[in-house]
């Protein structure tokens, strides 16, 4: 069996050491030593996030290495899915996951040219792939920036039949917030009430 030889980069020695442990016992893999690391095959990137840091090692590493590149994360949100794409990684694997056999698993998988994303990230990229087709047909259209999170989320609890004093609940703002933050969203959309605004947003893939 030919060993696939593999990069970790962490800037925590801690998280380093842990996957490295993890994958240097098994024999499909090859963990290399820091100054080897341009025989790499493979590149494993081991954070806590993805933050502007991450991205320009995984920019430096698709530029400057012939390797494919998974990502080990401990939080993954929409903006990460984005960095991610642009910066052409082709796995994610959320940290909490990442035991010896997930590890290996993805690393083969990525020697294989296969990508590899947990499925609630599968339906978020699907989704962020059908914004970015409707943006493409109607460049005029609303956009993700059209909504703040803040707003997205409260919408999405309208869409779901919660009324005012449950958003207020449910997102830690007062009713007072949750009702001025609906009546910026339909007005600045030029909408009549909230339904409307729901029926809008959903319409454009917003929420």
């Amino acid at each position: 069996m030919t060993r696939i030889p593999v990069a970790v980069y962490a800037e925590d020695p801690v998280l380093r050491t842990g996957v490295t442990h993890q994958m240097r016992p098994r024999p499909e893999v090859e963990v290399l030593d820091p100054r080897d690391h341009e025989r790499a095959a493979v590149s494993l990137v081991v954070v806590d996030e993805v933050d502007d840091r991450t991205a320009r090692l995984l920019r430096r590493l698709r530029r400057s290495t012939g390797t494919r590149t998974g990502v080990v994360v401990g939080r993954f949100d929409q903006d990460a899915l984005q960095t991610t794409i642009d910066c052409g990684v082709a796995a994610v694997v959320r940290r909490a996951e990442a035991d010896q056999d997930r590890l290996v698993a993805t690393v083969t998988a990525l020697d294989r040219g296969e990508a590899v994303l947990p499925g609630d990230l599968l339906g978020l990229l699907l989704d962020h792939v059908g914004r970015l087709q409707r943006s493409a047909l109607d460049p005029h259209g609303p956009t993700l920036s059209t909504l703040s999170s803040r707003e997205a989320d409260m919408l999405r609890l309208v869409a779901e039949g919660f009324d005012t004093a449950e958003i207020a609940v449910k997102t830690s703002f007062s009713e007072r917030t949750v009702k001025n933050v609906l009546h910026e969203v339909t007005t600045r959309l030029q909408l009549r009430n909230r339904a409307h605004a729901v029926g809008y947003v959903m319409r454009h893939g917003l929420i």
